[in-house]
């Protein structure tokens, strides 16, 4: 019979694209996984994995087999679903996918009363690009996913995926001191055209939205730095090397000489939390769900203080 476990591990490599990746996301050692898919290979006879350059790719076999792994966890996940519902409260492991601000600026806080309301309740917090989480969601990889959009990009739900929204985040221009800007309350869209930008690198929301904005507001956009994270683009814009548009949520305190201005009208982008249908009636997806609800006015008051 073959281990459930090591299909796991196989499984985890074929979505996340390498050893070391499926092991991060499973919470194991690379050594671990990789001893896993040794003795499956052994089970089964088969070679599962090749050696590709620094990397392994899955063999033809490998994937036949990861297919019905995902049909078997799906199973699976179906079965404990059903007993944690008959015992009425929050059990059991519970992978939760954010990305990188609401990580920072939303989770801490709902992960410790889910952790003292539920001592059995052992949840899993995995960083993850919101561009990736709602297949994550859909393949079983993670049980729920924190994500967001915006008004150009709405977030797909696709079938057996059901979402419920957080809240709205709202986003200010970032300026250095001594900017024209700065001693404004806000400014318009048509007060944009020919200030050189810090943004987020292509293919990200931030940066499309940026993009399409500049372009609606007849400019085309002089984007100077790209960065990945807020915070290096703060310390961009603290340098008197640009202006950035970043959302609250998770930004933190500003650096000395950044100022934020608002734009009119305000950007924003949604979060959401997102779940599988057949883990809808699991008491810890939704006691997870009623959480971060419930905890999302205060975080977004904070974050709206705390520019006062």
């Amino acid at each position: 019979m073959l281990d459930l476990a090591r299909l796991r591990a196989l499984h985890a490599v074929s979505v996340h694209g390498s050893v070391a990746a499926a092991a991060a996301a499973l919470g194991y050692t690379p050594s671990a996984v990789s001893q896993q898919i040794t003795k499956l290979e052994r089970e089964t006879r088969t070679t599962l994995l090749e050696r590709r350059g620094r990397g392994v790719a899955l063999t033809d076999e490998a994937r036949h087999l990861t297919a019905t792994a995902e049909e078997l966890l799906a199973i699976v996940e179906r079965a404990e679903t059903t007993l944690e519902e008959r015992r009425g409260q929050p059990t059991g492991r519970l992978v939760v996918g954010a990305f990188a601000s609401s990580a920072r600026g939303l989770l801490p806080g709902v992960l410790v009363e889910l952790a003292g309301l539920h001592p059995t309740l052992d949840i899993r917090l995995r960083e993850i690009d919101p561009h990736l989480s709602v297949d994550l969601v859909a393949r079983g990889v993670i049980d729920l996913a924190v994500a967001h959009d915006w008004d150009i990009a709405p977030l797909p739900a696709p079938e057996g995926v059901e979402q419920a929204v957080i809240g709205d985040d709202l986003c200010d221009v970032l300026v250095p001191a001594g900017h024209p800007f700065a001693a404004r309350s806000r400014v318009r869209r048509e007060d944009l055209p020919g200030q050189r930008w810090i943004c987020q690198p292509p293919g990200t929301v931030c940066h499309d939205w940026l993009v399409r904005t500049l372009r609606a507001a007849g400019c085309v956009p002089d984007l100077a730095h790209q960065a990945e994270e807020n915070h290096t683009q703060l310390a961009l814009v603290a340098a008197g090397l640009g202006i950035a548009m970043i959302p609250r949520l998770g930004r933190g305190p500003l650096p000395e000489g950044v100022h934020a201005v608002a734009l009119d009208p305000v950007p924003m982008r949604r979060l959401y939390a997102l779940w599988r249908t057949g883990a809808a009636r699991r008491p810890a997806v939704t006691a997870t769900v009623e959480t971060l609800r419930r905890h999302w006015p205060a975080v977004a008051t904070a974050e709206t203080q705390a520019l006062a």
